[in-house]
């Protein structure tokens, strides 16, 4: 095994001061976009008393909002969903639920539920679609601001694009149908809209979980961390990267990815970017490449902006078998953007997006897995065969997870001090448990799928999405008792 020491001795002696100094450049870069975040947190909290949320929710002129809710298989989650979106406090907007062909009872749960009744209404044809659409449904006698369209499965952007055909406000909202919103959530993520209506084309609201959280009613009731320590690590996850990440990002004006699960857009934009692109797996960060090359390559004074406190709530997965497909279909996604974006890499023409967004997206985002699974690998073998320094493969071990547990240390602190999401102590322990854990194991799986998916995507095979299982929220009856709501 002489040729395998030699061999490994002299990789390691080439790639291991590169390999730390990728890692203590990740980390720092990271942890500087967690400061940009803690300064607008300061700011935003500073200027929060004087928001003026309760006159928007109040005046006739605020901007019309169109939320739609795209739906497969959701018929555990779609009652409390739709509910909590009727609900919320806004002074007008409608509610547009696109059945996607669903196998499941999710259809006769929003007939039952919502008393709905057929519409006749002509479909403008917009926006292009591939689902025929079966019938479309409203509320009889339109006592609620709710349309149901039922149509052959052919995808989530798909059917985004047919609610937007249908949509007729000003602004249009995509939310997941496993998601809850809080009340203030459209008042929050359309402010931006009312401050700058001429430049704003899109805003993005905080993804977080939901999974053991007491909900009534479709409101959150007590939040929790979740029982299972898998999903209790993505808490974590979503922090440092949906909550303070992209607050930074939106601070330098070079956000170029909303998620899916809570975005709003101008409608007539929408339009005129031609929807969601039904052929692609990252179709939330496609959907803001594509406005942010409009923006850039038609020299519009224009930008996309995050807002840190409305916030959507959605049931992470609670196995590694569904964590391990939403991570291979995300990082394909990314290659698959940022390949077919390529052009705009370090484009002086797209601002910031070109000369710093995407360089730390692929170097940062994309690369990672790569560099952190042949890392491992050679590390292991190497210390197996005597062919490693420990003292450097201790070094690399402190600046990858030791430095990177710190980061996420800080964002953890830095969410809580501004927010204080989760009020019970053992909850903060968890936290802080779950920020251990996660490079115990959880980090170099999900390296791995990532790192799958990225090939799938290079190879071009096909992709299936497969089916999140869901549990349903834990309802709370009139007695405090909780219950899945999985009825139907």
């Amino acid at each position: 095994m002489t040729w395998l020491h030699d061999a490994l001795e002299a990789v390691f002696a080439v790639l291991a001061w590169p390999s730390a100094i990728y890692f203590l450049l990740s980390n720092t870069a990271l942890l500087v976009l967690i400061l940009i975040a803690a300064r607008h947190f300061a700011r935003y909290l500073r200027r929060s008393e004087h928001r003026g949320d309760d006159a928007m929710a109040a005046s006739p002129l605020s901007l019309g909002v169109s939320v739609i809710v795209p739906a497969y298989n959701e018929a555990a989650v779609i009652r409390t969903s739709v509910r909590s979106v009727l609900d919320l406090r806004y002074p007008d907007h409608e509610v547009i639920v696109v059945n996607d062909g669903s196998a499941d009872d999710t259809m006769r749960v929003l007939l039952e539920e919502f008393d709905l009744v057929e519409d006749d209404r002509d479909i403008p044809g917009r926006v292009p679609v591939r689902g025929t659409i079966r019938r479309v449904w409203r509320s009889r006698g339109g006592a609620v601001p709710l349309t149901v369209v039922d149509k052959e499965n052919s995808g989530r952007s798909d059917s985004v694009n047919v609610g937007l055909d249908l949509a007729a406000k000003e602004l249009v909202v995509m939310v997941d149908a496993d998601s809850i919103l809080e009340p203030d959530a459209l008042l929050s993520v359309s402010k931006p809209f009312a401050d700058d209506p001429e430049r704003v084309v899109a805003t993005g609201g905080v993804v977080r979980i939901v999974n053991n959280s007491r909900v009534q009613g479709g409101r959150i009731t007590e939040i929790r961390m979740p029982r299972q320590l898998i999903a209790r690590i993505q808490v974590v996850e979503y922090l440092r990267a949906f909550l303070l990440g992209r607050t930074a990002w939106s601070d330098l004006q070079a956000l170029i990815l909303i998620s899916g699960a809570f975005g709003m857009f101008r409608r007539d934009v929408l339009i005129e970017v031609g929807g969601l692109d039904p052929d692609s797996i990252g179709e939330d960060f496609e959907l803001v490449m594509r406005i942010q090359r409009w923006i850039h390559e038609g020299r519009r004074d224009a930008r996309v902006e995050f807002v840190a406190e409305p916030v959507s709530w959605t049931e992470a997965p609670s196995t590694l078998r569904v964590l391990a497909r939403q991570r291979r279909r995300w990082h394909r996604g990314l290659w698959e953007v940022l390949w077919g974006y390529r052009r705009a890499l370090l484009n002086p023409r797209y601002g910031r997006v070109g000369m710093l967004a995407l360089p730390y997206y692929w170097l940062f985002e994309l690369l990672a897995p790569l560099i952190e699974v042949v890392g491992i690998v050679l590390v292991v073998l190497g210390l197996a065969v005597g062919a490693v320094d420990p003292g450097m493969a201790l070094l690399l071990l402190l600046v990858s997870y030791g430095y990177g547990a710190l980061v996420t240390l800080a964002a953890v602190i830095v969410e809580e001090a501004s927010f204080h999401r989760y009020e019970r102590w053992r909850d903060l322990g968890a936290t802080l448990w779950a920020i251990v854990a996660e490079n115990l194991g959880y980090r170099q799986l999900t390296a791995i799928w990532r790192l799958q998916g990225w090939w799938a995507g290079i190879a071009g095979t096909q992709q299936v999405w497969g089916e999140m299982t869901r549990t349903g929220f834990a309802e709370a009856d009139a007695s405090g008792q909780r219950q899945a709501d999985g009825r139907g």
